[in-house]
């Protein structure tokens, strides 16, 4: 059971534990505006991300959807990938493989900046080196459309399956990004690795419901937290939306930071996640679903949508007597480890 009064009264039962609020949104939402401005001197400088996938086909076996790398800093901004391998080109019915780079709202950027880069998008030829390059030139800004560089269709999935093409080898493919040019200050280069060890379909799915007895929309409230595949997870709600826009309810899914386990300090897992409001009475719903890769670490990052639901809608439809239910539905696709 749970209330949702406050922010002061979420932070009273976090203990020892004290929760990141770091979130980040799952493709097709919102981000929110970040706060403080970052250097904007001309660096020409390269830097690079790459994200190798082991147990490559468990992906393959999925249905459509984003699935979102980890976080990775390229001159002092925060970035990810996402990938796609099943995306359509016009009236082209064939899969295609595409990559996007994301800049995450977690970035200290002030509203007015402009973030111009140049940069190329890779599927690595492990074989025989051939690579598959897109070069792409985009402005990334704080608002939602220009954070993404855009849809990039690279090549079919049957080409990247071909034995012939270098692509997959033992079940590994390697995705990134090179930095051309970039707006901005001190220029590094991250690498990572993704280890997805398959799991046969979705055994690891499981369901926690979190009962909310007074939801007052305002404020920030946390879940209590709870395990599903051997990890611990919490939640966390904006009543009146994380950036302040009271239209909307705001929702996130975190990976708790292990307690003094070493072989879970720096590994996470790639899940695909369902979050739900629900009515008491009737079971009305609201469902978003996304994929994603949680990462153990000190901040804790969340995943979810700024704009889950309207406010209005909650009102309307959610609450009975004050009270309502959050369902989170958890699949772990499998693990993984950065490098």
């Amino acid at each position: 059971m749970g209330a949702c009064a406050s922010s002061s009264r979420g932070r009273s039962n976090l203990g020892k534990n004290q929760k990141s609020t770091k979130v980040a949104a799952i493709p097709s939402t919102p981000a929110v505006q970040a706060g403080r401005a970052a250097a904007s001197s001309e660096m020409e400088e390269k830097s690079s991300f790459t994200w190798r996938i082991d147990g490559f086909s468990s992906l393959l076996d999925k249905q459509k959807g984003w699935t979102n790398s980890g976080y990775f800093e390229m001159k002092e901004l925060k970035w990810y990938l996402q990938l796609n391998l099943k995306d359509r080109k016009g009236r082209d019915e064939r899969d295609y493989v595409s990559l996007v780079l994301v800049l995450s709202k977690t970035s200290d950027l002030k509203p007015d900046t402009i973030v111009e880069a140049s940069f190329k998008l890779l599927i690595y030829g492990q074989a025989y080196g051939r690579h598959s390059e897109h070069e792409v030139s985009h402005q990334f800004q704080t608002t939602q459309s220009s954070r993404s560089s855009g849809i990039s269709c690279m090549i079919l999935v049957e080409t990247l399956k071909e034995p012939s093409s270098g692509f997959i080898v033992g079940d590994s493919c390697v995705f990134g990004v090179e930095l051309i040019k970039l707006t901005t200050a001190k220029a590094k280069h991250s690498s990572g690795t993704l280890h997805v060890q398959k799991i046969n379909g979705f055994s690891a799915r499981e369901v926690y419901t979190w009962v909310i007895d007074d939801l007052t929309l305002k404020g920030r409230c946390y879940s209590p937290e709870f395990e599903i595949g051997g990890r611990k997870w919490y939640l966390t709600m904006y009543p009146s939306s994380i950036d302040g826009n009271e239209e909307f309810l705001s929702l996130y899914l975190h990976m708790a930071k292990p307690d003094g386990d070493a072989s879970l300090q720096n590994s996470g897992v790639v899940v695909e996640v369902s979050l739900s409001i629900k009515d008491k009475v009737t079971s009305n719903r609201n469902t978003k679903t996304g994929r994603c890769q949680f990462q153990a670490t000190e901040d804790c990052d969340g995943w979810g949508w700024a704009k889950f639901i309207a406010t209005k809608s909650v009102k309307d439809w959610y609450l009975v007597k004050g009270s309502c239910l959050i369902e989170a539905d958890v699949a772990i696709v499998g693990s993984s480890k950065m490098e």
